[in-house]
């Protein structure tokens, strides 16, 4: 009896540690499980607080053409109350869209046949989404009438449309125009452009490769990325500024020619500048000095504030675009530094993201967030929804700012954008002339804002295959701002 006990313990106690092992196998799965569900809160959650809408609104979302079953689609407006795109509804019921303005607003409002593209694409959701009368909306769904949709108020300025979209004429290239202390894009023009009303017609043509390189459908304003040229000695200026605490120490003596890193860097028509301080060194655009000074810079801090201001980076923007570049860092190869520094080498910009860089600097180093959409409403004019300036990040100090303030004034006041000096307003800006191949002529550019005391506005132009920026993209820039001024005084 005595040895039937001794032989059940072990038994008992290898049951009691089967069942154990099992109990902490219920129990594992249950964490498992709990886990799992805890982290399906916390999507869900997440989703909701931030994904949801982008989910909504994005183009690619099937849903969002039922909606066009029951709802006609809204008006885009400009922000002084032009109608930029409507739908029309004939006799028979049938729906068309139509662009009062064609070409002028092709890119930036876009269009919403063969797919969308542009504000269409943005406001694709709140354009099919009714907020009219709750009543007004049952009767329409009782009867099977179709509801109309809301309506986008714009950030855009009719007035500056047309008249960067006149200035850059026939040529290919971009116009930015924006708030710095807002975000608000007042303008956005690309060329070659195409009239939206037309675009199932001329589909095939605007969309086939050929050799003229035209890329029609391309929004060079966010999509086009160029070498920034000589506008790009801002942010080596900037770096100047961050690494020597007095730049009074900064002279350079310039005979059209020097000799970098064994890289020869040749000023604009081999101009020999003399003896220049950083004051006229930016103001001359002194491809000697930017190369020589850039190249005793640390690379690896420049590398930081390129991307501080967003190269290699994702821009707080909705629409469509590209992202910059900039790859230059201390393991790059020393021959490669002094062509980056005066903008040209492997550095890529959008027009879009250098407004972005000038808005900063006027914002005293506060990057905001640029938008196209001021609010929502219904076809009533009733208010849905209002969008507000947001801050993307602080880039850089206020003394930075004001500091690269004053040279960037000294490049209107004596150096390659003097021309803008007619107008009675006090600017600050860059011109660049970016070479990106040999033998042909060099893309234009000007960024630049005012009033350089108290900035309002930012504007900023590149004109493809022309020459200099102060020869092409300065008298662009110059019809904006006396736009501006005009507008302000009304």
């Amino acid at each position: 009896m005595k040895d039937k006990q001794q032989e059940g313990r072990p038994k008992a106690r290898r049951k009691k540690a089967k069942n154990a092992m099992v109990n902490k196998q219920i129990i594992l799965v249950a964490y498992i499980f709990a886990g799992l569900f805890l982290a399906l809160m916390v999507y869900i959650g997440k989703f909701i607080a931030f994904d949801s809408q982008d989910v909504i609104t994005n183009s690619y979302n099937k849903r969002q053409d039922t909606f066009a079953k029951k709802v006609i689609r809204g008006n885009i407006l400009s922000s002084d109350g032009k109608v930029l795109a409507e739908s029309k509804v004939n006799e028979k019921g049938e729906v068309t869209r139509s662009y009062p303005y064609g070409n002028m607003y092709a890119h930036v409002v876009g269009f919403a046949l063969r797919g969308k593209s542009g504000i269409e694409s943005i406001a694709n959701y709140n354009l099919l989404t009714s907020n009219a009368n709750i009543f007004e909306r049952i009767y329409n769904d009782l009867t099977e009438e179709k509801n109309i949709g809301d309506n986008i108020v714009t950030t855009l300025d009719s007035r500056l449309q047309k008249v960067a979209y006149d200035a850059l004429g026939s040529r290919k290239g971009a116009v930015v125009v924006l708030e710095p202390d807002t975000g608000k894009i007042l303008a956005m023009v690309s060329k070659p452009d195409f009239n939206p009303n037309e675009i199932d017609s001329i589909w095939d043509s605007i969309t086939k490769e050929d050799a003229s390189g035209n890329s029609t459908l391309l929004n060079r304003a966010t999509q086009g990325l160029y070498p920034p040229g000589s506008t790009f000695k801002t942010l080596t200026t900037l770096q100047y500024i961050k690494e020597h605490k007095n730049l009074s120490h900064f002279s350079y003596e310039c005979s059209g020619k020097t000799t970098v890193n064994g890289v020869v860097i040749n000023c604009y028509n081999n101009s020999v500048h003399g003896k220049l301080d950083l004051q006229k060194a930016l103001a001359k655009s002194c491809n000697g000095a930017f190369a020589k000074e850039g190249a005793k810079l640390n690379q690896n801090s420049f590398y930081r504030l390129a991307n501080d201001f967003l190269f290699n980076q994702e821009l707080p923007y909705q629409g469509a675009y590209k992202k910059s570049s900039y790859v230059l860092n201390n393991k790059s190869d020393k021959g490669e530094i002094p062509q980056t520094m005066i903008g040209q080498g492997k550095t890529q910009i959008t027009p879009l993201h250098n407004a972005l860089i000038f808005s900063t600097i006027a914002n005293g180093g506060v990057m905001m967030k640029p938008y196209l959409v001021d609010r929502i409403e219904n076809y009533n004019g009733d208010l849905v929804k209002k969008y507000s300036p947001k801050v993307a990040k602080k880039v850089i100090s206020t003394q930075e700012a004001q500091v690269m303030t004053g040279l960037l004034k000294g490049v209107v006041d004596e150096g390659t954008a003097s021309s803008l000096k007619g107008l009675n307003m006090n600017i600050a800006g860059k011109t660049g002339s970016a070479e990106f191949e040999t033998g042909k002529a060099a893309h234009a550019w000007f960024v630049g804002f005012a009033p350089s005391d108290n900035p309002k506005v930012v504007v900023a132009v590149v004109v493809e295959n022309v020459g200099t920026g102060s020869t092409y993209a300065v008298p662009i820039a110059k019809q904006i701002f006396a736009a501006y001024q005009k507008i302000e005084k009304e």
